[in-house]
C-alpha cells in the first residue's frame, strides 16, 4: 500500500507545488481539499497499483475506500481536528457520520487537535477534562484504539499564553478489523525543521516488528526531591547544550 495524506496549508500557490511533488515522487493521484483562509487543507496521493476511491470529504476530512469493490477493500480518513474548541463538536459529529458506512477495516490519521489524557502535554495550562473526555467518546463510539507509535513523544510544539507547550495532537487510530488485517502496522513520529507539527509515518511492514512501542511519557515523581542531588543533575541537564527545535532539546535532555 503506497498512500500518502497530510494536512497542509494549500491556498492557491501552493496546489501547483502538491502537483510538482506528486509529479516527483511518481505519485497516480492526488486529491485536494482547499484551505480555508491561511489555515488548514487536505491532501491524498495515491500511486499507480492502489484503487483508491475518494468517497467524501470535508475542511476537516477526506475519506476513501481502498481496493473498494475486492475481498480486500478498507476504510481510510485523513482527519483534520477542529483547531476552535467551539466548533469542536462539529468535527466529531462527522466521525461518528462516517463510522455509519458500511463496515469496513477502518483506519483513521491526523491532527486531531486534541489529546486523550493529561499525560500527551507538557507545559501550559492544564487541558480541561471535558475536552479530552469528548475526545475519547468519539473514538469509543468509531470503535478506535490507537495504534501507538515509535520516536519522539509529542507531535506538535507552540507558544500560548507565554508558555511553551509539547503535545501529541497527531495520531492513528484504527478499529478492531483493521488491527487484524494489518498486525504488523505501526505508527512512526517522524523528524522536520520546517513545521511545528512533526510529520507521522503508517508503516504497514516495518523491518523490525519489535520496533513497535506504545511508550510511556515522562512524569517528574515528587519524591525525586527528597534526593540530596536532585538539583545538581537537573542543573547540569539544562546547561548542556543541545542544537534544534525546543522540542529537539527538551526530548534529548530527557
Amino acid at each position: 500500500m503506497s498512500c500518502i495524506a497530510w494536512n497542509c496549508q494549500t491556498w492557491a500557490e501552493k496546489k501547483d507545488k502538491l502537483e510538482r511533488l506528486r509529479c516527483k515522487i511518481k505519485y497516480a493521484s492526488l486529491f485536494i481539499v482547499p484551505s480555508q483562509g491561511r489555515s488548514g487543507g487536505l491532501a491524498l496521493l495515491w500511486k499507480h497499483d492502489n484503487v483508491v476511491w475518494v468517497d467524501s470529504f470535508s475542511k476537516n476530512h477526506i475519506d476513501a475506500v481502498v481496493n473498494g469493490g475486492s475481498s480486500d477493500a478498507w476504510h481510510f480518513t485523513s482527519f483534520y481536528g477542529e483547531p476552535d474548541t467551539n466548533f469542536r463538536d462539529e468535527a466529531w459529529g462527522m466521525l461518528r457520520m462516517l463510522r455509519a458506512k458500511p463496515h469496513l477495516p477502518w483506519c483513521c490519521m491526523g491532527d486531531f487537535n486534541e489529546i486523550l489524557k493529561t499525560e500527551e502535554k507538557r507545559g501550559g495550562r492544564i487541558r480541561p477534562d471535558g475536552q479530552m473526555q469528548a475526545f475519547r467518546d468519539v473514538l469509543d463510539f468509531c470503535g478506535f484504539m490507537d495504534l501507538g507509535y515509535t520516536g519522539p513523544e509529542f507531535t506538535w510544539q507552540g507558544r500560548r499564553h507565554g508558555y511553551v507547550i509539547w503535545e501529541r495532537l497527531d495520531r492513528g487510530v484504527a478499529n478492531y478489523n483493521w488491527v487484524v488485517k494489518f498486525p504488523a502496522s505501526t505508527i512512526r513520529h517522524l523528524h522536520c525543521h520546517s513545521s511545528d507539527h512533526r510529520p507521522i509515518s503508517l508503516v504497514f511492514n516495518p523491518n523490525n516488528e519489535s520496533q513497535r512501542c506504545f511508550r510511556r511519557p515522562f512524569r517528574f515523581e515528587e519524591m525525586w526531591l527528597s534526593n540530596s542531588g536532585c538539583s545538581a543533575t537537573v542543573l547540569r541537564a539544562w546547561q548542556i547544550h543541545q542544537e534544534g527545535t525546543p522540542m529537539f532539546r527538551v526530548e534529548k535532555k530527557n
